[in-house]
């Protein structure tokens, strides 16, 4: 098993997104900070252990850029970086190549950076697995709803039966 963080606008819909993977064994909700200084304010983001042999990280974060906005600056970018948190150097160098190699599928620049890992607070229970206690719930529908759809249609492959 390995472990790699995402930083993609709102937690509860980056949690959702990896939860609904198969090959994901956990998923943790939180906030993370890197050891860099551009980075060191905690985003929302969330730590994703996974089974290398039956997802990739190649496809992870293919999947990450596609269900959040990875080409647009956000007013909160600090809070809402868009981020992939690394745990040593070789998994740094292949992160920084995937993302290198995924650019040429969107017409405009990645905004999405490699940070190494500094720091995880956790979130409180009450939000942990956000959607799938309540789905119905007006922010589910408008902003997690939508990135399911889009993992279920182009990635139904690598998906969890719903």
């Amino acid at each position: 098993m390995q472990k790699v963080g995402f930083g993609g606008g709102c937690h509860w819909c980056t949690e959702a997104v990896f939860a609904s993977l198969r090959g994901v064994s956990l998923v943790e909700q939180g906030w993370i900070a890197s050891r860099l200084y551009e980075a060191q304010t905690p985003s929302e983001a969330v730590i994703v252990t996974f089974d290398p042999k039956v997802i990739s990280l190649d496809t992870l974060i293919e999947i990450h850029l596609y269900t959040h906005n990875a080409t647009s600056s956000h007013v909160f970018r600090d809070k809402y970086r868009s981020a992939v948190y690394v745990f040593d150097e070789h998994q740094q160098k292949e992160a920084e190549e995937i993302l290198q190699k995924k650019q040429k599928l969107f017409k405009k620049p990645l905004v999405t950076r490699v940070y190494p890992f500094g720091s995880f607070t956790k979130n409180k229970e009450k939000y942990l697995n956000y959607y799938h206690k309540d789905p119905c719930k007006p922010f589910c529908q408008v902003h997690i709803a939508p990135k399911l759809k889009v993992l279920f249609e182009r990635y139904k492959d690598y998906a969890r039966v719903r």
